[in-house]
């Protein structure tokens, strides 16, 4: 008996689920069933649209994983030279005085800025070290030059994720959102596809019943991943046979 797909899955399963369907269709000779050829056609257009929806909020945990490497890195930086600043070489804890003067104006607290403020002050922070004045000490510090390019990378790595993010969000205005198409592909599935299996199952088993029998078990593993994270979990009631649609 094929179960529905339990309806709280993650965007991310739904399309997994889609996907999975969808190939083992393929793999099939229903094609001359006209009625599911539809809805496979349904379905996988449904599908291409919810794998695109969850590009575009990939695209914002992206750009927060990149600022958070980008803060690692300023901290990088700043810890380095401030532990130099009780070097016993006086000409080493100099050099380190004098480096530590940029860091220390724009302070810890510019990773905790915005991220358009943050990009602005580390930028800024970088264009100071670059200056001729301080070529010169930060040679003379072990691992600053180092630290130095591993920020500049980190920022420009954040710069390209934002103006990633910033164009799928512009995208995101104008098209459905991930949650939006994940309800409709549920409904897909629950509502026509495995109702519609379970009548013909009933009605002519030795040419669906394979199809239903692997379309039951795609839903039935996504089920068990889903129950599994749940304490408690949520049994999915059997869908009864219903007339198969004229």
């Amino acid at each position: 008996m094929i179960t529905k797909l339990i309806g709280n899955c993650r965007t991310t399963e739904v399309d997994a689920v889609a996907q999975n369907i969808t190939g083992a269709y393929k793999g099939t000779e229903l094609s001359t069933d006209t009625y599911l050829s539809g809805l496979m056609t349904r379905l996988e257009t449904e599908g291409v649209s919810l794998t695109a929806a969850i590009k575009r909020m990939n695209a914002e945990s992206k750009l927060e994983a990149q600022d958070e490497v980008r803060d690692e890195a300023f901290r990088g930086l700043y810890y380095l030279v401030f532990g130099l600043l009780h070097h016993p070489d006086e000409t080493i804890k100099a050099a380190a005085q004098q480096v530590f003067a940029v860091l220390d104006h724009y302070g810890l607290t510019i990773t905790d800025q915005s991220y358009a403020s943050e990009s602005s002050l580390v930028g800024s922070a970088l264009n100071d070290l670059a200056q001729p004045e301080f070529q010169e000490p930060i040679a003379l510090l072990s691992g600053c030059a180092e630290s130095i390019a591993k920020l500049t990378t980190t920022e420009d790595d954040f710069e390209a994720a934002r103006i990633a993010f910033e164009e799928e969000k512009a995208q995101e205005s104008t098209l459905e959102n991930a949650t939006t198409i994940k309800k409709r592909v549920v409904s897909l599935i629950n509502d026509k596809l495995v109702v519609y299996l379970l009548a013909m199952v009933q009605v002519n088993p030795e040419t669906y019943d394979l199809f239903a029998r692997t379309v039951g078990q795609i839903i039935a593993d996504n089920n068990e991943v889903v129950k599994k994270r749940r304490k408690k979990p949520e049994t999915a009631e059997p869908v009864e046979p219903a007339e198969p649609a004229s």
